[in-house]
């Protein structure tokens, strides 16, 4: 683990950098936090504050969700810009602008970067996406992680090297890797990014693997890889939830059950939906128009203080957990700096207005990111 600059972090805590909207916001909020620790700094004694950033941060057209990343976080991920159709859109061509800035960022900042990510299903570009040829795949494999871990390497501290490999069940995704490949692939890409960047970590991401069944099967790749001499150095839990789920007993009982495999636990990609999910409708579906239902977006004009407590309370929750486990966990990362950048916005009804992270939409803390500091504060 890359040792954690205090003297950084906490001159970061005394200088706001960030920008609002006006003068008179910016004045405000510079106000209330000049003093104030940051969220990275009161958590690294237990494990990195992360956050995903994207090309708005990286090529400063979004300088007040970059002030409050170097203030208030210790580990970046890249949302998007590092994903294969981004970063190798055809054979023969890499782009790397974006890729290369996020890195530097990340450099600059004294913060544990996450490489996001070397293998996945999705967002890959058509010459992958259309191969049934096994050899011509795992070229394909071996040149794209031979290329961007490669170019990387000494600078990235841990590569999320397969992402979402698995179905809800537990059995393997019907991707076009294991279509054509098989299971071996997962052995394949994992030997090859250890050959290539060998002081790196090397991880497994998936979401819902709190729910027992996928967690069986993400338990399986992990002692897949131990058994074929392969390293794996972490798993890393996607946490995106609601304010009712999943139950906290259910993610105690995975990062139980990863840690007793020998690897490490992150928790990625956090964020908390505060809006209704078509998928709770009785004969709904999300194929279904939503986009101008006043149900499906209750909230657009700001969040009823109400529902600001819940998701306090939700994320003290999940954050008393997180503390109880901290001896596995290394890092947890939100997936976003401040609602206007979540995801969760345009998912899965485009157009809605949701509240998912600790920073608000005038780049202001939240009141859940005053509950988790003053949870630090008060832990034993």
């Amino acid at each position: 683990m890359r040792l954690i600059n205090y003297g950084f972090l906490l001159l970061c805590s005394l200088i706001y950098l960030g920008c609002g909207p006006s003068t008179a916001d910016v004045s405000e909020t510079a106000s209330n936090t000049e003093s104030a620790p940051s969220l990275g700094a009161v958590y690294a004694p237990n494990f990195y504050i992360g956050a995903a950033v994207n090309r708005v941060q990286l090529d400063g057209t979004d300088s007040a969700g970059l002030a409050i990343l170097e203030r208030e976080f210790t580990s970046i991920t890249p949302e998007n810009v590092m994903k294969w159709e981004n970063i190798q859109p055809e054979a023969n061509r890499f782009e790397w602008d974006m890729a290369d800035a996020y890195v530097e960022l990340g450099e600059q900042q004294d913060m544990w970067i996450v490489g996001h990510t070397l293998v996945w299903h999705s967002q890959l570009p058509d010459y992958v996406k259309e191969t049934t040829d096994p050899d011509q795949l795992r070229t394909y494999l071996e040149e794209h992680i031979r290329a961007v871990a490669g170019r990387y390497k000494g600078k990235i501290d841990g590569w999320d090297v397969l992402n979402e490999a698995l179905n809800e069940d537990g059995s393997y995704r019907e991707s076009v890797f294991y279509k054509v490949l098989g299971e071996q692939y997962i052995v394949d890409v994992f030997r090859l990014a250890q050959e290539v960047d060998p002081d790196a970590e090397l991880y497994y991401n998936d979401y819902n693997l709190n729910n027992p069944e996928k967690r069986e099967g993400a338990i399986r790749i992990a002692k897949l890889l131990q058994d074929n001499g392969v390293r794996i150095d972490g798993i890393g839990m996607q946490a995106h939830y609601n304010l009712n789920g999943p139950p906290i007993s259910q993610v105690r009982n995975s990062i139980d059950a990863y840690a007793a495999t020998g690897v490490k636990v992150m928790i990625t990609e956090l964020d908390l939906t505060v809006l209704p999910n078509p998928w709770d409708l009785e004969g709904a579906a999300v194929e279904q128009n939503f986009e101008e239902s006043e149900m499906m977006n209750p909230y657009p004009g700001g969040l009823p203080d109400s529902v600001q407590i819940r998701l306090a309370d939700r994320y003290e929750e999940l954050f008393r957990l997180f503390l109880e486990k901290h001896e596995h966990i290394t890092r947890v990362t939100f997936w976003g700096i401040h609602d206007n950048q979540s995801w969760l916005n345009g998912w899965p009804i485009r157009g809605r207005t949701n509240y998912p992270l600790l920073f608000d939409r005038q780049f202001k803390p939240k009141k859940a990111h005053e509950r988790l500091m003053q949870l630090a504060a008060n832990r034993d």
